[in-house]
């Protein structure tokens, strides 16, 4: 199936957004997926987030993809084929509740071309959660199965306590993750906006306009984020967003954070010029992304953004709740 982030229950722009197909909860005991579908993973920050999670009361399952040091390539965890198989070895098997990829770095959009969708057909939804390089699996999945998603911390990545306690809250506890407060948001233009979360990395989301695992943004609340990348990157990203339609009919836009980007108020200025235009509400500085003290950002799901508040309400929580 095909997602339509446009679609709402009465068919109508203003009435309540309708989610993508929602993953249970986790539950302690929960067997996860631990593998890479980009680059290799740093095996001493691996150990202490498998660590992590079994503290968490998760019991992780590491793919052979995890632990491969660059067998193919030195930018690459194993061939496309290693790492296709085992993010869908990870999703077929019954016994393995969700995926938390190791890391991202390069390399999920080579996976995801060697991913056979028609054996995915048809699977109920499970949890996957990653960022960065991991945004092509994010917006595959909503795009390709209509599965939500969350983009956060990774395996190698948690990101200490706060970030950490982001995605637990997210993953066990869904229910309690409905509201989300960035305060160190910037108002680049103010009102309410409702949509589909969606979007991801700056670099990646441009990348893949064209292909058909993209997400198109109407009808959606967009986060965007990057970094280290040079300004005029950034502005040409965002350029080409723009031309190739992917922006067209947009609800909302939070600009997550842009680290190694440039002086902050030149990033705003690129923000509002590039896209305040668009006469949607805006934001920048949400703590969504690079750079540590991250929250966990759904994809896929229904929800309300107050650019003046700095708020993200859901309409649903991002994963049902298991009784």
């Amino acid at each position: 199936m095909t997602a339509q982030t446009s679609v709402t229950e009465s068919g109508f722009p203003n009435a309540r957004p309708r989610s993508l197909a929602r993953p249970p909860a986790l539950r302690p005991g929960d067997r996860v997926a631990v593998l890479s579908a980009s680059s290799p993973a740093n095996q001493a920050e691996l150990a202490v987030g498998l660590d992590v999670l079994r503290f968490a009361g998760l019991e992780p399952v590491v793919f052979p993809s995890a632990t491969d040091g660059g067998s193919m390539r030195r930018y690459l965890a194993g061939d496309d084929k290693l790492r296709a198989g085992d993010l869908c070895a990870a999703l077929i098997d019954p016994g393995i509740a969700g995926v938390i990829f190791a890391t991202g770095g390069y390399g999920a959009q080579r996976t995801l071309a060697a991913i056979d969708w028609a054996g995915l057909d048809g699977l109920p939804p499970k949890v996957l959660a990653g960022y960065s390089d991991v945004t092509a699996i994010l917006e595959a999945f909503a795009a390709r199965l209509g599965w939500a998603s969350l983009h956060s911390p990774m395996v190698t990545s948690t990101g200490g306590p706060y970030s950490f306690g982001s995605l637990l809250r997210a993953l066990m506890r869904p229910a309690d993750a409905m509201t989300t407060r960035y305060p160190a948001a910037v108002t680049l233009a103010g009102g309410t906006a409702r949509g589909i979360t969606l979007g991801g990395n700056l670099t990646l989301l441009s990348s893949s306009v064209g292909t058909d695992t993209s997400l198109p943004a109407r009808g959606g609340i967009l986060l965007i984020e990057e970094e280290h990348e040079e300004k005029y990157r950034v502005d040409r990203m965002l350029t080409q967003l723009r031309r190739s339609g992917y922006l067209d009919g947009v609800a909302g836009i939070i600009g997550g954070t842009f680290t190694d980007c440039g002086e902050p108020a030149l990033i705003e200025e690129i923000l509002a010029e590039r896209l305040g235009d668009l006469g949607v509400p805006l934001i920048a500085w949400a703590n969504i992304g690079h750079g540590g003290h991250q929250q966990a950002y759904p994809i896929g799901i229904a929800a309300e953004l107050d650019a003046d508040a700095g708020t993200l309400v859901l309409l649903d929580p991002p994963l049902v709740q298991q009784s």
